[in-house]
């Protein structure tokens, strides 16, 4: 090994279960931005789910418009966090999870450990199942196992998880920019469109009404959330971004050949023509991230929620779960069309579908990337996150048929906790991409200071939810 692979690898934290990465030259970036949209995508695919269709709605179903301002905080927030673990994926091909490890071998376990918390609980498939008896009628519990089942058979039948995952979230997101599109001209009142600008000049923080912990789940779920910003990592790694491209894909058991991916990554020599080629890499993921996760999702935010404003916003008796989406669905038919009040339902039914079958993939993702990283190095990354996958699908039925099942306090719960989970790995961020990183590629002061603040942000709103649900349950 010459002095320079030297100087580049030495400047990862030393680690005695971790070695040092290998140096390989960084591939060139493509040619247009259009090659390597997907990972975006499917974080926006993914996120547009509780926040967008129940967290943010329902939110304005009771107070209106004064917390929308929030979502853009949220996802500003969520931009820089994604960019800063995508800059550490793009130039070593390892996960951000990975190199937390390098600092603590047990960083991975404990964020992959909160991820199973947040996501055991089958709160998407209940609300998607919940929808779906609004058209057809049926029972909750047994669509909900119906539909945990048919996810685990996707991700375990799909020949390469992560193209199955990108088609399905690449249609859900035309399927909700339709509707959205739609409901744009024939739902939502000029009355309406002239309330938007309360979501500035009314802006507020409506605790009394709602609740912290549950303004804090919809600030969270702004978009991903939790572990889903962390698996940013494994996507692009799987679309081949940067150092990326090394490291095999995973692939199904049954139709595909599993290949037993390295537990750790590459890195680059700082040359002229390999700096030339990452500020490529670092324009193309930015531009990707920043009109796919940030654009969808913000958009879908607004209009979902002025949608809920136009409906069902100061109506009496509304309730207080997601049974406000049925009644959103009926006034919709009253008003447009019994069309609409259909197509919102069915889009609403997929698209928290399409979400439950993200969180799984990722949740799975994250647990197999950390076993075999730090614990469990000789075995097959594809047969430890089929493993999870069937884990999280029957602990999922498990629980819906227990009759835990009311999707509003399960989305609460795992928003909550995802909040903390940000809050946590923002710090780490920070210290992994200025110590671990050459100088020319390293985090600067302006991302750093958004980092801060999202550490600032996270750090706050969970120590204020933790006092409030403290006092409830003591009673005050």
């Amino acid at each position: 090994m010459t002095r320079q692979h030297n100087d580049v690898t030495g400047r990862f934290p030393s680690s005695r279960h971790l070695p040092p990465p290998e140096v390989r030259p960084l591939p060139e970036a493509p040619a247009s931005t259009w090659r390597i949209i997907g990972p975006g995508v499917v974080a926006a695919g993914v996120g547009l789910a509780s926040g967008e269709f129940i967290l943010f709605p329902y939110i304005a179903s009771q107070v209106g418009l004064v917390f929308v301002w929030a979502a853009l905080v949220g996802l500003a927030t969520q931009y820089f966090l994604n960019m800063e673990i995508e800059r550490y994926t793009l130039a070593t091909g390892e996960t951000a999870l990975t190199g937390f490890s390098r600092f603590w071998r047990h960083w991975g376990l404990v964020f992959a450990a909160l991820t199973m918390l947040a996501n055991l609980w089958p709160g998407w498939a209940t609300s998607s199942a919940t929808m779906v008896t609004y058209l057809w009628g049926g029972n909750v519990r047994w669509i909900s196992v119906g539909m945990l089942l048919a996810i685990g058979l996707i991700l375990t039948l799909a020949p390469v998880v992560y193209v199955a995952l990108e088609r399905t979230e690449m249609l859900k997101v035309a399927a909700v920019l339709v509707l959205l599109a739609v409901g744009a001209v024939v739902a939502i009142s000029a009355d309406t469109w002239a309330a938007v600008p309360t979501i500035v000049t009314d802006a507020s923080i409506p605790i009394n009404p709602l609740g912290l912990a549950f303004l804090t789940g919809a600030l969270a779920f702004a978009g991903a959330g939790g572990g889903q910003n962390l698996v940013q990592s494994n996507w692009i790694r799987d679309k081949g971004f940067g150092m990326g491209k090394y490291v095999p894909r995973i692939k199904s058991p049954v139709t595909g050949k599993p290949e037993a991916a390295p537990s750790t990554g590459f890195i680059f020599e700082p040359t002229d023509e390999h700096l030339t080629r990452w500020r490529a890499w670092w324009r193309f993921a930015n531009r990707e991230q920043l009109y796919t996760f940030v654009l969808i999702t913000f958009l879908s935010i607004m209009f979902t929620s002025l949608l809920a404003y136009a409906t069902v916003y100061g109506r009496p008796g509304l309730p207080n779960n997601i049974g406000f989406l049925r009644i959103e669905g009926e006034v919709l038919k009253e008003t447009v069309g019994a069309w609409f009040g259909t197509l919102f339902w069915v889009v609403g039914a997929f698209a928290l579908f399409a979400a439950a079958l993200g969180i799984v993939d990722y949740s799975s993702r994250l647990v197999a990337d950390v076993i075999k990283t730090a614990y469990a190095k000789n075995v097959k990354e594809s047969t430890l996150y089929f493993a999870v996958v069937w884990v999280l699908v029957l602990v999922g039925c498990v629980i819906v048929l227990a009759g835990l099942g009311q999707p509003l306090i399960l989305l609460v719960i795992s928003a909550c906790v995802g909040g903390l989970m940000m809050f946590i790995y923002s710090g780490l961020l920070i210290v992994l991409n200025r110590k671990a990183l050459p100088a020319p590629i390293r985090i600067r002061a302006g991302r750093m200071a958004a980092l801060g603040w999202s550490v600032l942000l996270f750090g706050a709103l969970s120590i204020m939810t933790i006092i409030e649900q403290t006092g409830k349950l003591f009673g005050d």
